[in-house]
């Protein structure tokens, strides 16, 4: 008999060479190429990779790298640099968003309850298309990346109290306690992590720095071991990662680290995008096609239009303005993760959560596609608008 993690392993990466490979050719985005393998090899289809929730459970770790890489290319200052220049536009897009889907949800006849969640779903970005698609020349260098990721890291704040809100709805309480803790938790991890960092993984790597091997396990190490500190504390992995990134920006190694854990962070992406593919249940798509078409159909017109605005409204240039529209102009990984939740605390029925899924997933593809014919990214789909 065949070991069922291993021989998953191999449907996954030999399947997404060639659905690489395929969208290539189509000049095609890779992440739909992925996607498209997950539904295909997923229990709803060919049923050869029975287990998404395992493989998506250990694809968690790729956003988490991701994260910190993008905190490693951030500095404290300009950190809050980014902030004061994108609160306006973050908080006006959740409103603006968060009325639509709950127009939706509420329009279909769902409760208030679900109706309120599908808003709270449709508020944020991913965060994965939009650092993913964004070439290292942006990300590090451009002020169109300085402004996807400011709304990016604000809107994973703004998730983080929605979150709480809907364990509360689960739990029957307004969640304060959880909502003082986390206001507490937040300052305390980063003096913790800050302090960290400069009196016991710097002089560290200052000492150890020509043992690479070395340097690539602490990494590792400083980057897990944080973000579950970030958890602990009632925050997210994703934001203890983020943190531990940029405690170290300033590190003369900064740079090596980022190089080194790219490759892993690749891996585990991979994984990720296949298990959202196997994750989606094709027998439901019937009962939530329609509104899955017009939410997912508002999100992908609404949210390059209004960040598109909002952006002109504080005088960015219209071009870059579109662009970073177009960038955000998707569901979240968040609304996954927010289903799960209200489903597990009887907030919302299956019907309101599948459609979450289904929507989410449309818009991933969608967007990720448009993305690749219209802007420079890592993976678009003409080699003149390949761009590392």
């Amino acid at each position: 008999m065949h070991d069922p993690v291993l021989f998953a392993l191999f449907l996954i990466f030999v399947g997404a060479a060639l659905a690489a490979t395929g969208a290539l050719y189509a000049r095609q985005s890779l992440l739909v190429g992925y996607i498209l393998l997950g539904i295909a090899l997923g229990p709803s289809a060919l049923g050869w990779v029975g287990s998404p929730d395992l493989i998506k459970e250990a694809a968690s770790i790729g956003v988490i790298f991701l994260l910190f890489l993008l905190g490693l290319n951030l500095h404290p200052q300009k950190l809050v640099q980014l902030f004061s220049e994108v609160t306006l536009t973050t908080l006006g897009s959740s409103l603006a968003f968060a009325a639509f889907g709950f127009a939706v949800g509420w329009g279909f006849g769902f409760t208030l309850a679900e109706a309120l969640v599908i808003g709270a779903a449709t508020m944020f970005s991913s965060t994965i298309i939009g650092l993913k698609l964004l070439p290292a020349t942006a990300l590090h260098h451009q002020h169109i990346g300085e402004i996807v990721i400011g709304v990016l890291l604000l809107q994973d704040l703004l998730a983080i109290v929605t979150l709480i809100a809907v364990q509360g709805l689960g739990a029957g309480t307004a969640g304060a306690s959880t909502v003082v803790w986390v206001v507490v938790g937040l300052p305390l991890l980063i003096a913790a992590i800050f302090a960290a960092e400069r009196y016991l993984l710097r002089p560290l790597w200052r000492r150890f720095d020509q043992v690479q091997e070395y340097v690539f396990l602490t990494a590792i190490g400083w980057c897990l071991g944080v973000a579950e500190l970030g958890k602990v504390m009632g925050l997210s992995h994703e934001i203890g990662a983020f943190l531990a990134g940029v405690a170290v920006a300033n590190s003369p190694i900064a740079r090596f680290i980022a190089e080194s854990l790219r490759p892993l962070r690749d891996f585990f992406l991979v994984l990720y995008f296949f298990a959202l593919g196997a994750g989606l249940d094709l027998f439901m798509l019937g009962d939530v096609l329609l509104p899955g078409l017009v939410l997912a159909g508002g999100v992908l017109v609404l949210k390059p239009l209004v960040f598109r605005g909002l952006l002109s409204l504080v005088r960015e240039k219209r071009p870059l303005a579109a662009e970073v529209g177009w960038r955000l102009g998707q569901m979240s990984e968040f609304a996954l993760f927010v289903a799960l939740v209200a489903v597990e605390g009887d907030v919302i029925g299956e019907r309101a959560s599948y459609l979450l899924q289904f929507a989410t997933v449309a818009t991933f593809v969608v967007s990720s596609y448009a993305i690749g014919l219209r802007y420079p990214s890592p993976i678009a789909g003409t080699a003149r608008l390949r761009q590392d």
